[in-house]
């Protein structure tokens, strides 16, 4: 399956991997949330539907650039494409350890045009 994350000047696309966090994500779908930022990462907190997701075997903080996490500690959809400010060197180091649930299909550098505050729809793509 795919979603897209759509931030009015821009849209991602990505492909759900299959795990639970993809299939309770997925369940939720369509959302419109607002984005936060936090160095080189996007985030928003998702609504009521989509929350208590616990963390899965395997969930870490440092992330490859494209790898769509969730944020259990913050109820968080995070999408890192470089340093945040607890980085260490080049890697792209989340706030904790998150579920890893999809893969974007696109170039996730193109996010750091997305501004706090932006509206995002996140939606099932046919």
């Amino acid at each position: 399956m795919r979603i897209r994350f759509d931030f009015g000047s821009l849209t991602l696309d990505a492909e759900l991997l299959d795990t639970p966090t993809a299939k309770a994500i997925a369940a939720a779908l369509p959302l419109t949330c607002a984005a936060l930022t936090w160095g080189e990462e996007v985030y928003f907190e998702i609504p009521h539907e989509g929350r208590g997701i616990a963390p899965e075997k395997g969930a870490r903080a440092v992330v490859t650039p494209g790898e769509i996490a969730y944020w259990p500690d913050g109820n968080a959809i995070a999408i890192g494409f470089g340093r945040t400010p607890i980085s260490q060197g080049d890697e792209t180091r989340l706030a904790s350890p998150c579920n890893i649930w999809a893969k974007a299909l696109g170039d996730v550098k193109t996010l750091a045009k997305v501004k706090a505050g932006t509206k995002i729809r996140v939606t099932a793509v046919d």
